[in-house]
């Protein structure tokens, strides 16, 4: 990868990060409702496969989908005013923290129900292949689902018709509270279980953007080649709990240290180093990202709240409220 590219990555990946912290805080200042799943450290994951897909590709997400939404094209301000309930948020206020949608972008939406969004996935690639498109279908979930029946159900419709889907894992080891490898027969969840499906089934350092857009970039040329479906175990960790209510004192200190220790901003800014981008390069970009989410905070604190009468609206195809005649 290019030194250009791999700073405007790294520029994203800050940007999301900064954008976590602020819903972080906003949420301890009582403006953001209900909970939130914070995605602090699992940039590389969005970023690096968002990089790899076209602007036509489908992508779904689960209730930890700030990241995506973003690295889909969904802006911080969009996002903050949707976790804050605000008019100009990304669903009118209507979706909240883990419903974040942007259609136009290809990014289909984050799903709350665990493992539900995975056979979705398969239906967009199965819609791709009757309009005769060479689209790709990316379904990103964490390692909890890998236990759920959608997960095999989706693994092997894809297999048996081929399609163009991929399935990455965002193996941050906690299924909620509970450590995937204690209730879980195969040391990785998801890479483990595709040679059942006949799928390939590969690992990478979900903290890395680089080893995740290239090979996000691989599969995706394997699927819009047509020889199907496959699967990408990423390994990673979450910088707070699974959701706002979580201090996640359930998790080895020692253990946080290491992956910590294993910052995907760290493992980026190294990898600038080794391309010989000068310091005050990378500082500049870590100023943009502070404005850009600065101003994005600045923005959806004063955005107007939702008019009532659009809570009809949005509820049919037409985008009317007319769904009973």
């Amino acid at each position: 990868m290019e030194a250009p590219e791999l700073l405007a990555l790294y520029e994203q990946m800050v940007v999301v990060r900064r954008t976590e912290k602020a819903a972080h805080d906003l949420f301890l200042q009582g403006l953001v409702k209900g909970t939130t799943h914070l995605a602090a450290g699992h940039e590389a994951i969005a970023v690096g496969a968002s990089a790899a897909l076209r602007p036509d590709d489908y992508v779904f997400a689960t209730y930890r989908g700030h990241h995506h939404a973003m690295a889909r094209g969904a802006t911080p301000e969009e996002c903050l005013a949707e976790l804050m309930s605000r008019a100009t948020g990304l669903c009118g206020a209507k979706g909240g923290s883990m419903h974040l949608t942007k259609a136009a972008t290809g990014m289909l939406g984050s799903y709350a129900i665990v493992g539900a969004h995975l056979p979705m996935a398969a239906g967009a690639a199965w819609s791709a292949r009757l309009r005769g498109t060479d689209q790709i279908a990316v379904a990103f979930f964490g390692d909890g689902a890998t236990n759920i029946g959608a997960f095999h159900e989706a693994l092997n419709l894809a297999a048996v018709w081929k399609l163009p889907v991929l399935f990455v894992c965002e193996n941050n080891l906690y299924m909620e509270y509970t450590p995937i490898a204690d209730v879980t027969a195969v040391a990785r969840p998801a890479a483990d279980r595709a040679p059942a499906y006949n799928i390939p089934g590969e690992s990478v350092d979900g903290n890395d953007v680089v080893a995740v857009r290239d090979a996000v970039a691989a599969l995706a040329r394997r699927a819009r080649a047509g020889d199907g479906p496959a699967l990408l175990e990423a390994a990673t960790y979450r910088h707070f709990g699974h959701s706002r209510s979580d201090p996640a004192t359930y998790r080895p200190a020692e253990e946080v240290e290491r992956w910590l220790k294993h910052d995907p901003l760290d493992i980026a800014r190294g990898r600038l180093t080794e391309l010989g981008v000068p310091e005050d390069a990378v500082t500049a970009a870590d100023e943009r990202a502070l404005d850009v989410v600065q101003k994005a905070v600045e923005a959806a604190r004063n955005a107007p709240a939702p008019d009532p009468d659009a809570a009809l609206t949005d509820v049919w195809a037409d985008g009317g409220g007319a769904w009973r005649t």
